[in-house]
């Protein structure tokens, strides 16, 4: 009886050992007691939580065209491609405005443990209304924020006046996906299928998952070599040193969980819609969507992204040969986009 008890006593100091274990630490709130400082504007959002943005290009005032522009994984708003890596003549000229923003979470903007795939875009309308760029604007996004822009054509398209994907994450479960293209999946680095698996099955083990010791790590959040292709890397080894250092302290100073490991949960998990499902959500032939991406990328499988856009032929989609996932920082990439987005297709 004296050793049931024993056994009792250590399995339920195990479980709690083990529950202590796989729980993340609480966010550090930027603007609280010990947390990061807040430095740049903020809005107030319907519940509460701020989301931190940054301005570029002309003014609202003078702006003929607005954009929301929509970060990728472990980045922030400081990462901002269209106006900033387009030249100043031109932005003048197409009179663009582009807000970047914190995603939850990232940043100075306050995480959301409540976040879903609609309130991403909800948070991007109620971004728009208070910095009042008015009934339509662009959302252009990149990498994992291409993915967040399917949302923005699900719930608001009738605020959209046009969007750009730009190398966007697909999510393997998506149900649209026909079995014979499963081995896109497998061609992933081991550790990067695992830690997808986690995320899309067992998705509170997320946070552990990702700071164990036990098993290899992502080797997207540790920036491993095998992520890049030959011009990524060659771009990744010319970035300036604003672009690879300067604002990375701030991606993840809320913590690890509330930022990386929630886009993980959200981005791989079990969507609610399927973009393959959906119709031509803008209203006339002046809107536009539009898919970027290069045929050498080995973060996002071009095969799975040719057989959304065949599914979806109201998307004009862009191919570039021998390109991988740093479309953004090809020399003139960014005005392409802007003038496929905002000119081309008028």
């Amino acid at each position: 009886m004296v050793f049931k008890r024993i056994v009792l006593v250590l399995f339920v100091g195990l479980l709690a050992w083990t529950y202590e274990k796989i729980q993340p630490p609480p966010p550090k709130i930027c603007g609280s007691p010990g947390g990061p400082p807040i430095t740049g504007p903020r809005i107030k959002l319907r519940d509460g939580r701020h989301l931190a943005y940054k301005e570029h290009g002309v003014s609202k005032e003078a702006a003929k065209h607005k954009i929301i522009s929509v970060h990728p994984y472990c980045s922030c708003r400081h990462n901002e491609f269209l106006a900033s890596r387009t030249s100043p003549e031109l932005v003048q000229e197409l009179g663009v405005y582009v807000v970047s923003f914190d995603r939850p979470g990232y940043g100075e903007s306050d995480p959301d443990p409540n976040r879903t795939l609609k309130s991403m875009a909800l948070d991007i309308e109620e971004l728009a209304d208070q910095l009042g760029l008015g009934s339509k604007f662009y959302v252009v996004g990149y990498s994992m924020g291409g993915q967040v822009i399917w949302t923005c054509l699900k719930y608001i398209p009738s605020r959209l006046a046009g969007a750009a994907l730009i190398a966007p994450v697909v999510n393997y479960w998506w149900p649209g996906f026909p079995a014979n293209l499963s081995t896109e999946y497998y061609k992933q680095p081991v550790a990067d299928q695992w830690a997808l698996r986690v995320a899309h099955h067992i998705p509170w083990l997320t946070y552990w998952w990702n700071t164990q010791k036990f098993f290899p790590s992502s080797s997207v959040a540790d920036l491993k070599p095998e992520i890049f292709s030959p011009q990524d890397l060659e771009i990744f080894l010319n970035l300036s040193r604003f672009e690879k250092e300067d604002y990375l302290p701030q991606v993840r100073q809320q913590g690890e969980f509330e930022s990386i490991h929630r886009d993980l949960m959200i981005g791989f998990g079990k969507w609610e819609f399927d973009p393959m499902d959906l119709k031509n959500p803008l209203s006339n032939n002046e809107e536009s969507v539009h898919i970027w991406m290069g045929d050498e990328d080995r973060l996002v499988p071009v095969m799975l992204q040719r057989y959304i856009v065949n599914k979806l032929p109201w998307i004009h989609y862009h191919e570039i040969p021998g390109s991988g996932h740093f479309i953004p920082y090809i020399n003139g990439a960014s005005e392409d986009i802007l003038k496929a987005l905002l000119v081309q297709h008028k």
